[in-house]
């Protein structure tokens, strides 16, 4: 069993029942819980001021009894903090960081400094909610327990093949806003995936075109496309939507484009190495991902 650290490096919740509920759901399944004190800290939208939200990662960090420091939540605040954070330190330090959405800024610093993480379940949305997913608590399970998962996706595409790489990714939003920072993970040969919310098709475009054009798309073998839901269509999208886009980019970039995968702001999500190893392959109507924490070189 293991000892999980709850911390709040983002945005804040006003309903302390979810980390009750947490943190009651992983005691029964027999793991201790370190509850941080950045948990209860409000600051407008944030877990509280810069200072505190950086301390409450240094605690994690420092805290020998934590195996698993996992966010609170995600919305925004890691981005104000990145020259700040020891990413060396955190990489060092021998903990499973976990979570998605604002904190795929983190990861990413992280993977630059030489670590592995889990772009999975976080404790308001998921470990805390009314409830959970057992799809989401079966695979995180699996990955904490084994350290390796996979999953078959039935979904439409015309690529056939099997490459293995670097298994990376998380919010999109995030990932094309780290573009030409020091802070962007520099994946040769990766195989990434993205997800987002909230966010309509051509906006979704707009940030792959960014990473297509700082190269970032041009170094993957594939990209793998999980939840972008929570968008209303507009007047004037007149039938642009995700499909059409996808469409657009199978022809507009050399890489194969898969959608399907059971990540992002939803209920029923995969736990997925943000550094780790996969092996993509795909055969007619569907595609397949076996992955494990281990890396297979330096990045």
């Amino acid at each position: 069993m293991a000892c999980f650290g709850f911390f709040a490096p983002s945005g804040f919740i006003r309903d302390q029942q979810v980390v009750e509920r947490a943190a009651a759901r992983l005691r029964e399944l027999g793991h201790a819980i370190v509850l941080d004190e950045s948990l209860l800290c409000c600051d407008t939208r944030f877990a509280g001021d810069d200072d505190m939200r950086l301390a409450s990662i240094e605690r994690m960090a420092a805290d020998t009894r934590v195996d698993v420091a996992v966010a609170l939540r995600g919305g925004y605040g890691l981005s104000r903090l990145l020259d700040r954070i020891d990413f060396p330190r955190l990489a060092s330090s021998g903990k499973l960081w976990v979570g998605h959405s604002d904190f795929t800024v983190l990861q990413s610093g992280l993977l630059c400094a030489g670590g592995v993480s889990l772009h999975g379940p976080m404790v308001a949305s998921d470990f805390g909610a009314e409830a959970p997913s057992a799809f989401t608590l079966e695979h995180f399970a699996r990955m904490l327990e084994t350290g390796r998962d996979a999953v078959r996706v039935d979904a439409p595409h015309t690529w056939r093949g099997e490459v293995t790489g670097t298994l990376w990714g998380g919010n999109l939003s995030m990932l094309a806003h780290l573009a030409g920072t020091p802070w962007m993970p520099d994946v040769e040969g990766g195989i990434l995936y993205l997800e987002d919310i909230a966010e309509p098709p051509f906006r979704i475009e707009r940030m792959l075109h960014q990473l297509q054009f700082t190269g970032v798309l041009g170094r993957q073998q594939a990209l793998l496309l999980g939840d972008f839901g929570g968008y209303r269509p507009g007047a004037t999208d007149n039938g642009f939507d995700f499909d059409a886009m996808v469409d657009y980019l199978r022809q507009r970039f050399e890489l194969p484009i898969l959608t399907g995968l059971p990540i992002g702001h939803v209920a029923d999500k995969l736990t997925l190495p943000f550094g780790g190893t996969a092996v993509l392959e795909s055969d007619e109507g569907a595609w397949s991902l076996d992955y494990r924490l281990e890396r297979i070189s330096n990045l």
